[in-house]
């Protein structure tokens, strides 16, 4: 009896301490959320500034005399920048989980999982000057008109950077492929190579593509390898070989600086943090919605 109270005892602190685990995720979730919704409101109540222009604008200058608060060219950017890197990524994700899942023994798995995760663990600084320092210099042998700062080299950088994500959940959802869809395929006398790519990619694709997307999010969040190799400067452009500036460059860039407390300068950082945060809701719903429908399906 004495053990099975102390059991029970256990099972109760454990379940609290579960309990308390979550309520402090949420809680500090909601605060950030409160945070940066009451700033943005208070940044909206400035009278040079409107909802409209500031979804529709085209520029942004708002440390500048002549005040513009259009988010477009942040906007244009971030999804730049995230674009080139999930090009760089999808790819490579791609072939790398087709091979560890299909192909590879499992003591190469052993071997390559961890080199491939630790991609995850090199700071996101190092990264950064990789791209300024690195690969800008040697596509600039290339591309001779490419600038000192451009979308290319931080976009390339951040596909390789992003690879741990694409590879590892793409992976994941290969091999929760059932056994059964392999073996049909080969009592029909299909090759190993063609089975991986037009039987079991297919049927893991909302698992593949939910990996891709939690992939973008975080390609849209990343700060300082475009904030060091893609510029400073609100460019509304699709040219990767031009300068730009992402929404998370662009709140380094004023956190950084000496704005007073409270100015419409200093609280455009939540604004378009808010902006941001948004956009990742989006992509990280649509992720879950994903995973969710490969569930579904298996």
């Amino acid at each position: 009896m004495h053990l099975i109270a102390r059991k029970k005892a256990v099972d109760k602190l454990l379940t609290f301490l579960l309990f308390t685990a979550s309520f402090f995720t949420i809680f500090i979730t909601a605060g950030i959320v409160y945070v940066l919704l009451t700033d943005t409101i208070e940044f909206f109540a400035f009278p040079e500034v409107s909802l409209f222009d500031f979804l529709t604008g085209r520029e942004w200058t708002p440390v500048f005399e002549n005040k513009k608060f259009g988010i477009l060219p942040l906007i244009a950017g971030t999804f730049l920048s995230a674009g080139i890197a999930i090009l760089i990524s999808a790819p490579i994700g791609i072939i790398v989980s087709i091979y560890l899942s299909e192909f590879a023994s499992n003591s190469f798995k052993e071997i390559a999982k961890p080199i491939i995760e630790f991609l995850e663990a090199v700071p996101t600084i190092v990264y950064g000057y990789f791209a300024l320092l690195f690969v800008t210099p040697l596509l600039q042998n290339f591309i001779p008109h490419l600038q000192g700062l451009n979308a290319l080299a931080p976009g390339i950088v951040m596909g390789i950077m992003i690879l741990p994500y694409t590879a590892s959940l793409s992976e994941d959802a290969l091999r929760g492929v059932p056994q059964e869809l392999r073996e049909a395929a080969y009592a029909l006398g299909d090759s190993k190579l063609n089975t991986s790519f037009k039987v079991v990619l297919p049927a893991a694709m909302s698992g593949v593509t939910a990996a891709f997307v939690l992939g973008i999010s975080r390609a849209l969040g990343e700060t300082m390898v475009v904030a060091i190799a893609a510029g400073i400067y609100p460019n509304l452009t699709i040219n990767p070989l031009e300068p730009i500036e992402t929404i998370t460059s662009y709140i380094v860039q004023i956190s950084l600086g000496d704005l007073p407390f409270g100015s419409i300068e200093y609280l455009s950082i939540f604004a378009v943090g808010f902006a941001l945060f948004i956009i990742t809701l989006i992509f990280n719903c649509l992720a879950f919605w994903l995973k969710s429908r490969i569930r579904e399906i298996y």
